[in-house]
This record gives structure tokens, sequence and C-alpha cells, in this order.
């Protein structure tokens, strides 16, 4: 039976799961949106692997993302990696001398410099929605345009109007006035990719020395507009991976593989832990004036672990023993 490893990574807006072999084939994939249910949905995302791939021998599993302690406590991770380390080491298996990657989700984005393999430099966003997929989502919405269709319609404008793309408050305010000033819409949706651009250019690619081969990806790599606008903004060619919207999990799994085999054993509990009744509770600690607010989570009528406060005394508790009262 051929070995697979398993790849999570856990964000605000989606959910990844991928499983790879021994030489970096992708047996399969998945990616579900979160909808700020990551415990319900990562289950989700393990009962359908469980229903595709069937009887496979997984040794090993690692999490990414910003839920990756999460994740680590439902699987039992193998490793737990950050976002940039994760994202790297997959773009440098499918581009050996990749040398800046874009990467852009629903709601954050960043920039990872690399030279000679090496992570050199580094940016993310999480403030401001214009430089994120959230942003043409909700600008799709207004102009009553599907977003599968946004990037396509981009490309056939001849005449781009310029939209103010600082600020998402200010950049949708002037694609209405464009809109009532009788501009089409091919002009209106091109305008607001490169508004997009410019506004992660001028934000989370500020001062970075960007260089090619630039790889693109996240789900907005999806939309070829705004591959177009990059192109077009650092005239050089972006490229985009096959598996860009799960290239975090891809990462992920490529470091679990080397961790079991160096350690010689796994953490990972098996697909069965998608049938778990996973309970999720708050708690406010008042043992001193932080008035922490504690998450803890149970499972097999045990508490598997408790964590938010600031001073260890409930994280630090021997969760895997302690029995439900």
């Amino acid at each position: 039976m051929e070995n697979y490893y398993l790849g999570v990574d856990v964000g605000s807006v989606s959910t990844n799961l991928v499983l790879i072999d021994d030489e970096n084939n992708i047996l399969c994939k998945k990616y579900l949106r979160t909808q700020g249910k990551p415990i319900e949905i990562l289950k989700e995302g393990l009962k359908e692997l469980k229903e595709e791939i069937g009887d496979v021998n997984i040794l090993g599993a690692g999490s990414t993302g910003s839920g990756r302690y999460l994740a680590d406590l439902i699987i039992g991770a193998d490793i737990v990696k950050n976002e940039i380390t994760s994202h790297a080491i997959s773009s440098l298996n499918f581009i050996p001398d990749v040398q800046t990657i874009i990467e852009i989700g629903g709601q954050d984005s960043k920039i990872i410099i690399i030279r000679d393999g090496i992570v050199v430099d580094f940016a993310m966003n999480t403030v401001c929605a214009a430089g994120t997929g959230s942003f043409l989502d909700r600008q799709a919405y207004r102009l009553g345009i599907p977003i599968e269709d946004f990037g396509r319609m981009a490309l056939k404008s001849n005449n781009p109007v310029r939209i103010a793309g600082r600020c998402a408050v200010f950049a949708e305010s002037d694609m209405i006035h464009k809109q009532q000033l009788g501009h089409n819409q091919e002009d209106i949706v091109w305008g607001l990719c490169q508004a997009l651009v410019r506004n992660y250019l001028n934000n989370v690619g500020k001062g970075k020395d960007i260089k090619g081969p630039v790889m693109f990806q996240g789900g907005v790599a999806a939309n070829m507009g705004i591959k177009r606008a990059f192109e077009s903004q650092l005239g050089l060619e972006v490229f985009i991976p096959e598996y860009f919207d799960v290239m975090g999990a891809v990462g992920v799994a490529m470091l679990a593989r080397n961790e079991v085999k160096k350690k010689k054993f796994s953490n990972f509990k098996g697909l069965e832990i998608a049938d778990v009744d996973y309970k999720v509770r708050g708690i406010e600690c008042n043992g001193c004036a932080n008035a922490c607010e504690i998450v803890e989570i149970c499972g097999d009528n045990k508490i598997l672990a408790r964590y938010g406060d600031k001073c260890g005394k409930w994280s630090n508790i021997k969760n895997e023993n302690t029995k439900l009262a």
C-alpha cells in the first residue's frame, strides 16, 4: 500500500486539506469555506477525504494557517508551521529558483521574498480589505457579476478606468461614480483589478525587492485579470501553480513527511477523528486583573486543550488525562 502524508491549512476564509505521496504527487485536495466554524469544517474535510480515498496509509500530518494550533489538537500533527514557511516550501518544489511569492486570500495577503532557496523577507496585510479577495467578491456582487467571470471580463477591457484603490470604502464609492458616468462593466472591472494590485504593491509589497520568477497563489490567483494586472505593474511574467489554492497545505504536508521520517513515528490520530464529537466552550477566568477568556476543547468526554490565558494557569494542565466532570 502506498504511503501518504496529510497537510491541513486552517485559515479565516478557507480550510484546505491535501494528501501527497513520497514524490509530492497530490492524491486529492479539499478546499472548504471555514465559515467561522474551523472544527466543524475540518471534520467535514476529513470525512470527505475518508469517503473519497477509502483505506490508504497516512503516515503523518502537519498543520499550518492561522488555526494551525487548533488543527494540531484535532488531528495530532507531527509538525506545526506558519504560513510563510509552508508556502515557501511548496513554491520551491514547483519552481526551484522562485524569488518572489505573491499570496492573496479572502481576507489577508502576503509577500515572501526568497533568495537562493531561503526566505529573506516577508510581509503580511490583515488590515485593509482593498488588497484581498473579499474586496473583489463585494464589488462583483455590487456589479451583479459572478466572481468566476470577473477575471475574464477584465481581459476584455479596451479602455480601463482608474479607480482609487488605497481604501476599500473609497474604491467602492469611486466605482459607483464611474458607473454613474456611464463606463462599461469591462472597463470598471479591469480598473478594480488594477486598483487591488496597486493597493497590494503599495502596502504589502512596499519596499520589497520583487524579482522574477514570481509565483502567484491563494484563491485570488484564479482571477486572470489580477494576474494580468500584476504582470503589467511589475513588468514580469507571473506563474500560477496547478494547486495555487492549497499551497500552504501542500508545503506543510511535505514538512510532515520529512519530520515523520526523521523521528520514525507519528502523532496523527487517523481519519476516524472525523467521527469524534468535539465541543468548544468559553471560560472567563477571574483569577487576576487580566480576566482572560479561555477556550476549552473537549472530545471523547475528555478536555483536549485549554488556551487563551496569559499566565499558563489553564493551558498548562495535563489536558489529555483530564476527564470531564
